[in-house]
């Protein structure tokens, strides 16, 4: 069965191979990558209904058109399951140990309630703190043990299956957290970050220093005091965005766009006042364009890496043996995406606006949790917020991605669908308990700001294809280039034939 639509690859994992003969024969030479369940099944419709010309002995042309028909439109039916099972639950491709991917749901369940008898009956129990603790903990174990037995391991599979199952476990349960909160009270939540933390009650969010002066003060050694941890954070976030994201113009859409979201609700949020240089040269061309740069070479140096992996076990020295348990936890191929076509639709433009504003939304999340609930920039949970954030989008945008451009592809991604989720739940959270900071909001900026940032994004998105089509144009006019381009030839979703 041979693929259609764009190639759907670049989250660092390998296509499966396609074969021409019985594709119920080939998918016996996949493995789930979870340690219990095989991946999600799909239906296996017997070539014999594919209009092989068996009429049952009546000779009819028109049975035999109805059964190719139907075989035609049994075999999309096959193909659009099993894009959904490869980009939500994604097989693990030669596996050279087994034990590492065999289920082992008994032993499992053994040594999790083995474990937690323990502890419950050794543990001091006389402080309440401690009792609460403990119990949210043993709630969370057994969540994630079931998210490794149950959840989707989403499209990737390094450095094991099991990860990403327990991220997405993760990231259901901060999705659950927040539907709590979302119906306390501000003291309430308060109160709940004062357990948490004791030491956040001395900390409140100082209204009235002044950020942004002296913009005319233009020397080395105050520009070498913005180049702080957080500068260096900026410039690593960056480079993150870009391997995730690998396009240029919608990375700089995103980069600008930020920059003027900071301008739009600076009113609200005074440490987003910046000095011009510091906005123009620190941000979007020092740490943004860097990031930019830096990101997009370590996809290109990844695309023209050649990809042989050896088992473990054919490798007879140690050093090789720990080298390849090193590597375990790199991509298993790289290969380039494409977010825009030449002949992209307007439903495939407006999906990669959406992206642009959704990116917009995730971040201002992270300024106004941390605003509204008087935490500073170096609080664990904002910390670990974002490392969470970072790493629940890294299979979101696959997902996404795949969405968009495969015409395979009917249905978003799970982990997309609850990052999608958990991103409104923090916007509602946010507007919730700030009422009194958003009931200074200017109005006639939020609404300048939706305009500038629909034109914006179209503008980046526009120019995109343009170079698209320009770059489709010199590949048409040199031959030997024009052949075995399967990215230009094959259909895609948004894309018109």
């Amino acid at each position: 069965m041979k693929k259609r639509g764009t190639p759907t690859a670049g989250d660092g994992e390998k296509e499966r191979a396609s074969s021409s003969g019985d594709q119920s024969i080939a998918s016996t030479k996949y493995k789930s990558g979870a340690s219990s369940a095989p991946a999600t099944p799909t239906k296996r419709i017997a070539r014999s209904t594919g209009g092989n010309g068996n009429n049952n002995g009546n000779g009819s042309n028109t049975n035999t058109n109805t059964n190719g028909n139907n075989g035609n439109g049994n075999k999309r039916k096959e193909e659009i399951a099993q894009t959904f099972v490869i980009v939500n639950e994604r097989p693990v491709d030669d596996i050279s140990l087994d034990f590492f991917y065999k289920p082992h749901t008994i032993t499992l369940l053994a040594v999790s309630v083995l474990a937690v008898m323990y502890t419950a009956f050794v543990r001091n129990e006389a402080n309440l703190d401690d009792n609460l603790w403990a119990g949210l903990l043993c709630i969370v174990f057994f969540f994630l043990i079931v998210s490794v037995i149950a959840f989707p391991n989403g499209p990737f599979t390094r450095p094991h299956p099991a990860v990403w199952r327990i991220l997405f476990g993760c990231s259901v349960l901060y999705l659950l957290m927040l539907q709590f909160l979302m119906f306390q009270n501000y003291s309430t939540i308060r109160n709940i970050f004062y357990w948490i933390d004791p030491k956040l009650k001395n900390f409140h969010i100082d209204m009235e220093k002044e950020y942004g002066v002296n913009c005319s003060d233009i020397s080395w050694e105050r520009v070498k005091g913005h180049l702080d941890v957080f500068a260096w954070g900026h410039f690593l976030g960056w480079a993150f965005k870009a391997i995730l994201i690998r396009h240029m113009g919608i990375l700089w859409a995103i980069s600008v766009m930020w920059e003027i979201t900071e301008i739009t609700f600076a009113h609200l949020l005074p440490n987003f006042i910046e000095c011009w240089w510091d906005a123009i040269i620190l941000d979007v061309i020092i740490c943004n364009g860097l990031g930019i740069w830096v990101g997009l070479k370590i996809c290109k140096i990844l695309e023209m890496r050649e990809y042989k992996w050896a088992s473990i076990k054919d490798i007879s020295t140690t050093t090789g043996k720990i080298k390849r348990a090193m590597l375990q936890f790199t991509p298993e191929s790289w290969t380039a995406i494409r977010w825009l076509d030449p002949k992209s639709t307007a439903m495939r433009f407006a999906a990669v606006i959406q992206l642009v504003i959704f990116w917009q939304v995730t971040e201002l999340n992270t300024f106004f949790l941390k605003h509204i609930f008087e935490m500073p920039p170096s609080h664990f949970i904002v910390i670990g917020r974002l490392v969470f954030i970072g790493l629940f989008v890294a299979p979101s945008v696959r997902q996404y991605y795949v969405y968009v451009t495969d015409t395979r592809c009917k249905r978003v991604g799970t982990q997309c669908w609850v990052y999608g989720a958990i991103m409104v739940s923090e916007a509602i959270l946010c507007i919730k308990n700030g009422k009194e900071l958003f009931e200074r909001t200017q109005a006639i900026n939020i609404v300048i700001w939706l305009t500038v940032q629909v034109l914006i994004s179209v503008s980046f998105v526009y120019v995109a294809v343009l170079w698209q089509q320009r770059q489709l144009k010199k590949v048409s006019t040199t031959p030997t280039k024009r052949q075995g381009d399967s990215a230009v030839n094959s259909p895609s979703k948004g894309t018109t034939s």
